[in-house]
């Protein structure tokens, strides 16, 4: 674990594009949550990181395929299956955000109540929002 990671106080896990590495990985990164995974998010959509997700989610938990990087790949699903997790994917927004926008601006949805905080892009603004997420 990287403590210097975003420059935060919080743990960060470094991982590799090398396979090899998972296993190793996974038990960095359950280490550094300091508690079962209920919920992965796989934003990149590669090999590794489906497999990542899938492994390191706890039994009965769910997995968010976002992205997708590949058409096919070799990801451990009978692991995932034996443990009950849920696999979802989001891939292409069609409609979706048109029909948002129609509610932000009708004001069917108020969202002025859910913003706290707001940053820029600067590397110290992003270092900020770190810590005020944390």
């Amino acid at each position: 674990m990287d403590p210097t990671c975003y420059g935060l106080n919080k743990s960060c896990v470094k991982v590799s594009t090398n396979t090899d590495d998972l296993a190793g990985e996974i038990e960095l990164i359950q280490a550094a949550m300091g508690r079962d995974i209920n919920v992965s998010l796989d934003c990149a959509g590669f090999s590794k990181t489906m497999s990542a997700a899938l492994v390191a989610t706890r039994p009965g938990g769910w997995v968010c395929l976002v992205g997708m990087g590949h058409n096919e790949m070799t990801v451990p699903l009978t692991s995932a299956a034996i443990r009950e997790v849920d696999v979802v994917g989001i891939f292409r927004y069609k409609d979706t955000w048109p029909m948002c926008l129609d509610f932000l601006r009708s004001g069917k949805i108020d969202v002025k109540p859910l913003i706290t905080h707001r940053f820029g892009f600067s590397q110290a603004e992003v270092e900020e929002a770190f810590k005020v997420n944390a």
